[in-house]
């Protein structure tokens, strides 16, 4: 008898045969997916709009930059809002993990921005090409000058393929080099998960002649969704594996662990071994490639055993570093990633540390440390954690709180609590949801442990998070 509940469903290979309506359906009475939904903070009702007055400008046209504008926008009276976004076209870019894995294509996760933009905002279809906070006013790239009273950085990151010596963006997709990440948010397209689904099946083709070696990088700079690389690397080895094949997988990573939660790294390296011969060289960055040769240089850091010291009673470490070359057969590149120039060239960034060059927000009211009526929201915030769809979602409503606060001469006291959630498909079906916050994990139904893969959240990735991104998130509803 077939149950009345998708959650009842014990039978993973009878759930695999859901239609996508059947799934929706079922996913939209579940207790669990109403308790995902009830924790985004839906509201029926919205509150009284703040009659304040100023020029709002919101920079960016993406994921955060459409939360912030659409949620201010509602929130003011009469708003006087201007955005400044290049992009006519907007791409749900976590939907091209799932066109690299083939369920996706390409018109999933492809809308015009227009869709979201409200006909009285005035938009401006360029490129931010220098901030001036002193005199309250940016120019574009066109060399238009606007002025604010408030404005909202949302710029995101910029992939750098061009830093590792020997790639350039016309490699992907030849001689067997992929990356989900290749986009062009100003044309529409998402070319990264066209070109990893080909990937994939040139990749089991070449399994089907013998064993390739495949290598799946991931780099030292902070990045969009922290798990991307090992999905792609559990997601093509679960595609061969389907179909009786193999080869030899080698993930590299700077990191000395799978992920920063230990817990999830440990269940991460249980995954690693579902998979016959796959090997993670920790402390390894890609530095160059051999393109036509299909050699790969990395620059292993290490440290050895110094000399012992008495007064400590511990011997002295030593970092090392060398060169490795790794010949490969397929390789799956994650581009290092920063802040666009104009923001890290302007005096809104971090001038030190480890964000240096990104946007300097307060972590916890993502308002510029310097400049109070400047805020940020999205990855190109120089916060410790963050660069997630999830993460700009919690953004949202803190952003638009505090800069309200701020236009009416207030403390602002709304904040963010670091929340970061970061789904890693472990093999077509399943999936491990580590959230976690500035504080450690924040999973947000705690009887399903995190640590754990659960088909429930592949499904509910699969088959609900985008039309709630579509239709919810980006509407400012959650």
């Amino acid at each position: 008898m077939e149950p009345t509940n998708l959650f009842d469903m014990d039978d993973k290979e009878s759930f695999s045969r859901l239609s996508r309506r059947d799934a929706l359906k079922r996913m939209g009475i579940s207790p669990v997916a109403a308790s995902v939904i009830a924790s985004t903070g839906v509201t029926a009702t919205q509150a009284q709009a703040a009659d304040v007055k100023g020029k709002i400008l919101v920079v960016g046209g993406g994921t955060g930059a459409i939360m912030a504008l659409v949620r201010l926008h509602r929130a003011i009276v009469e708003p006087d809002i201007t955005v400044i976004a290049p992009n006519e076209t907007h791409l749900y870019q976590p939907g091209q993990v799932f066109m690299a894995s083939g369920l996706y294509k390409q018109e999933d996760i492809v809308k015009p921005n227009s869709d979201f933009i409200p006909d009285d905002v005035t938009w401006i279809k360029d490129e931010v090409a220098a901030f001036d906070p002193d005199g309250n006013k940016v120019t574009t790239r066109g060399g238009k000058v606007v002025a604010y009273d408030y404005m909202v950085v949302a710029t995101g990151t910029v992939h750098h393929y061009d830093a590792i010596d020997g790639l350039t963006e016309a490699d992907i997709g030849t001689n067997g080099i992929a990356s989900v990440y290749l986009n062009d948010p100003e044309k529409g397209t998402a070319r990264g998960g066209e070109i990893t689904w080909q990937w994939f099946g040139e990749l089991k083709g070449a399994a089907k002649k013998g064993r390739p070696t495949v290598i799946y990088t991931q780099p030292e700079t902070p990045i969009e969704c922290d798990g991307a690389p090992q999905k792609i690397l559990y997601l093509s080895a679960d595609y061969l594996k389907k179909e009786g094949l193999g080869a030899d997988y080698i993930y590299t990573t700077p990191a000395d662990t799978l992920f920063a939660l230990d817990p999830i790294a440990k269940a991460l390296e249980e995954t690693q071994k579902r998979y016959d011969t796959i090997t993670t060289k920790f402390g390894h960055r890609l530095t160059a490639i051999d393109v036509k040769k299909k050699v790969a240089t990395f620059e292993h850091v290490y440290e050895v055993q110094g000399k012992h010291d008495p007064q400590e009673n511990a011997h002295e470490r030593i970092e090392k570093k060398e060169k490795v070359k790794l010949k490969y057969d397929f390789i799956h590149i994650v581009p290092p990633m920063k802040p666009s120039k104009a923001v890290s060239d302007s005096k809104l960034s971090w001038r030190k540390g480890r964000a240096k060059g990104w946007l300097e927000v307060d972590k916890e009211t993502l308002q510029h440390r310097r400049y109070p009526n400047v805020f940020g929201i999205g990855d190109v915030c120089g916060i410790p954690l963050g660069k997630t769809g999830g993460s700009a979602r919690r953004h949202g409503p803190v952003v638009q709180d505090n800069l309200l606060a701020v236009m009416q001469g207030k403390k602002p006291t709304a904040k963010f609590d670091g929340y970061t959630v970061c789904p890693i498909g472990t093999r077509y079906g399943e999936m491990i949801m580590a959230e976690y916050n500035y504080k450690g994990s924040a999973p947000t139904i705690p009887f399903l442990s995190p640590e754990k893969p659960h088909w429930i959240w592949w499904a509910f990735d699969l088959y609900l998070l985008k039309p709630m991104y579509w239709h919810l998130m980006l509407r400012g509803l959650m």
